[in-house]
C-alpha cells in the first residue's frame, strides 16, 4: 500500500528527505510545507533537485496540508514545535521527525503528557530519530547483543562539524562564543539535550534504572579566524567541543554518549578527529565497533554536507511504514520492528 506523505520544511535535512520521498516506490508525496516566501508555490522537484516535476507545490498553509489527510509527515525543522506536533497527531497524522526528539523525556511532564494525549486522541504515532542521536544508538545496542555482561557502553561521534552549514545550530551549542561567556556550559547542555533522551532510550533497552543523567564538556579555542562561509569562528573563541552525556547507575557511568566536534582547521583541540561513529563496550566480551560515512563513486557534490544530510534524513524516511503501522503513542527504535532501506536497492 502506498502511503501519503507530507514534507515539513525544505532546509538542509528537509531537501534530502523530500528527494527520498519523491523517489520511494511505497511513498506518495502529497504536500510540502515551506517557511520561506520565495519557496511557496514552487514544485517539490525544484526544491529538492529532482529531475521531473511532481505537480506538488509548496505551501505555508497548515490547514491546507492537514486537509490532504496524509498518512504521515516527514518533519525536519531545526527545532520541534510542540503545538504543531500535537495538532498533526490529533489530526491522525503520524510524525517521523529529525527535530531534536528521541523519546520526549527531556520535555517537562506537562508537555510530554500533552504529546501523548494528542497521539492517543488521533490514534497516531510520534517517532524521532536521525543519525546521532538515533541510528548511532541503535548501532550501539546491536553491538551489545553479543555481550553476556556489560560494564559500560560508550558512543562517540567524531567529526568536523563545519560540514553542517547552519549558523543557528552551531551557535546553539556554543561555537564562536568566548570561553568565558557566562553560561557557556549550560548553552552547550541545552543545545545538545536530545542526547539525554538517547541515553534514556539506551538505558530502557538495556533494562537499566538510571540514578541520573549528567552532562559535562571541555572546549578548544580557535587559533586563527576561521571563515566557514556560513559563519566565522573568530580567533580565541570556541572552535572545538568535547561533550559527554552520562547515564549513571550502580555508582558508575554505565552509558556515555560523547561528541567531539571541531569547526574548520584552525583548532587547538586536545583530541583527534576520527571522522566517524565509534562504539566501545567494556564487558564480556568487550566490543569495538565503528561505522564511517563515505561518498559513493559517482558523488558529484562538494564536501560532505550532502552526505551528512542524507544520513540524518534516511532513518526517519525509511521508518515511515513502520511508524504508520505502530500503535498510537511515542515510538522509539526499541519499540519499532527492524527498519531497513526497503525500496532503496538500486536497479
Amino acid at each position: 500500500m502506498t502511503l501519503r506523505v507530507i514534507q515539513w520544511t525544505t532546509g538542509n535535512v528537509g531537501r534530502r528527505a523530500l528527494r527520498a520521498i519523491v523517489g520511494h516506490p511505497d511513498l506518495e508525496l502529497v504536500g510540502v510545507f515551506a517557511h520561506a516566501p520565495d519557496k511557496v508555490g514552487r514544485d517539490a522537484a525544484d526544491l529538492c533537485g529532482h529531475d521531473e516535476a511532481t505537480g506538488v507545490l509548496a505551501t505555508a498553509d497548515v490547514d491546507r496540508l492537514l486537509a490532504l489527510k496524509p498518512d504521515a509527515c516527514s518533519y525536519n525543522p531545526r527545532w520541534p514545535d510542540l503545538d504543531l506536533l500535537c495538532r498533526m497527531l490529533e489530526a491522525e497524522v503520524n510524525v517521523c521527525s529529525t527535530a531534536g526528539f528521541i523519546t520526549g523525556t527531556s520535555l517537562d511532564d506537562a508537555s510530554l503528557a500533552r504529546l501523548e494525549a494528542a497521539a492517543q486522541a488521533g490514534r497516531a504515532t510520534m517517532f524521532g530519530t536521525g543519525v546521532n542521536p538515533g541510528f548511532a544508538n541503535l548501532f550501539a545496542l546491536v553491538s551489545a547483543q553479543i555481550c553476556d555482561r556489560i560494564e559500560q557502553i560508550r558512543v562517540l561521534e567524531s567529526a568536523d562539524a563545519s560540514a553542517y552549514a547552519s549558523k543557528d545550530t552551531q551557535e546553539s551549542v556554543g561555537f564562536a562564543q568566548t570561553l568565558d561567556t557566562p553560561g557557556l556550559l549550560e548553552r552547550t547542555r541545552h543545545g545538545s539535550e536530545v542526547f539525554a533522551e538517547a541515553v534514556a532510550l539506551m538505558a530502557d533497552a538495556l533494562g537499566i534504572d538510571l540514578d541520573e543523567i549528567t552532562f559535562d564538556a571541555d572546549y578548544a579555542r580557535a587559533t586563527a579566524d576561521n571563515d566557514l562561509g556560513f559563519m566565522i569562528i573568530p580567533e580565541g573563541t570556541v572552535a572545538g567541543i568535547d561533550g559527554r552525556w552520562r547515564g549513571r547507575a550502580y555508582g558508575r557511568d554505565v552509558i556515555v554518549l560523547n561528541f567531539q566536534w571541531i569547526m574548520g582547521s584552525h583548532v587547538d583541540a586536545p583530541f583527534t578527529i576520527r571522522h566517524g561513529y565509534f562504539v566501545e563496550i567494556d564487558g564480556e566480551p568487550s566490543v569495538r565497533s565503528q561505522f564511517q560515512i563515505l561518498p559513493p563513486r559517482d558523488w558529484s557534490e562538494d564536501g560532505y554536507m550532502g552526505l551528512g544530510m542524507i544520513m540524518t534524513a534516511m532513518p526517519s524516511i525509511n521508518a515511515i511504514p513502520a511508524v504508520v503501522a505502530a500503535p498510537p503513542g511515542i515510538a522509539t527504535h526499541q519499540t519499532l520492528p527492524l527498519v531497513t532501506a526497503r525500496g532503496r536497492v538500486s536497479a
